[in-house]
């Protein structure tokens, strides 16, 4: 159950940051002018919106999770910092409170990034499966070499020594007299 509950609040988060990166990308003029307000320079409005979009997509479907998570505390943080200052009124601090709890949401999401139904838990179950298929071909052909040595010493003066059914076993037989 709690897999499910990580799904969907990854989802959650990242349908916040989609929405206002679609909505800078609707509008880019006006998020120009609330950036430049702010003392930061112009032509910031569609790479934003692109980023948020982007980051917002990989939190989706779970692809560089950590890494989407981290720049998007970031890039949250930034925003407070810069747009969200007012301490004062009731609705700025309610504002900024609720910047603190997405960036405390995307630190869970940073910290487990892991979780079933992303591209990076299959990844990793990919990497584990493959080395477990590695470590059986050595372990296999370990075997062989050790019943290809057993075989050689083994084989006794008039003995013929064949791998017949090609399993990698030596099938030992007397030499015929013809």
């Amino acid at each position: 159950m709690n897999y499910i509950a990580a799904f969907v609040g990854r989802i959650l988060i990242a349908l916040l940051f989609l929405y206002s990166g679609a909505m800078k990308l609707m509008n880019p003029a006006m998020t120009d002018q609330m950036i430049t307000g702010a003392g930061l320079p112009a032509g910031l409005a569609i790479p934003t919106g692109i980023f948020e979009i982007l980051a917002a997509l990989c939190l989706i479907l779970g692809f560089m999770t950590r890494l989407a998570a981290l720049a998007l505390i970031v890039f949250t943080a930034l925003a407070t910092l810069f747009f969200h200052r007012d301490f004062t009124t009731p609705m700025g601090m309610t504002t900024i409170l609720q910047h603190l709890a997405l960036i405390g949401g995307l630190l869970c999401l940073f910290a487990h990034s892991q979780m079933r139904w992303s591209y990076d838990s299959m990844r990793l179950t990919r990497r584990g499966e493959l080395a477990t298929r590695e470590a059986e071909e050595r372990a296999h052909a370990a075997e062989l070499r050790a019943a290809h040595a057993e075989g050689r010493a083994a084989v006794a003066p008039g003995t013929v020594v064949t791998d017949v059914d090609g399993d990698g076993v030596p099938e030992v037989r007397k030499k015929r007299w013809f």
